[in-house]
């Protein structure tokens, strides 16, 4: 019979991560309190890492969103203006 892979929690990743950032305990005292390979520990730590720059880059996100958002707004008024313009040649113009 095959082991099956166990399923992690987001909220328990998170806590692992938690521990595994404060240091208090060694990773390997962390793999025997959680049941997991070290490997494991380092990935989701690492993982997170790599992460968090994107989560605390929300400010400027924000502002670069509205400043996107009217630019697109701008453009899509210039495409409907076009269109127009298009159809209204299209009708005069005899073919």
């Amino acid at each position: 019979m095959k082991n099956k892979r166990r399923t992690f929690t987001k909220k328990f990743k998170l806590k692992v991560i938690l521990e595994a950032l404060k240091e208090r305990s060694t990773v390997k005292e962390l793999c025997q309190k959680y049941e997991l390979h070290p490997n494991q520990i380092s990935k989701w730590k690492q993982d997170f890492l790599d992460k968090a720059e994107d989560v605390m880059d929300f400010t400027s996100t924000k502002k670069d969103q509205e400043e996107e958002f009217k630019e697109q707004e701008k453009l899509y008024s210039k495409i409907g203006q076009l269109q127009m313009e298009i159809d209204y040649l299209k009708k005069s113009c005899p073919d």
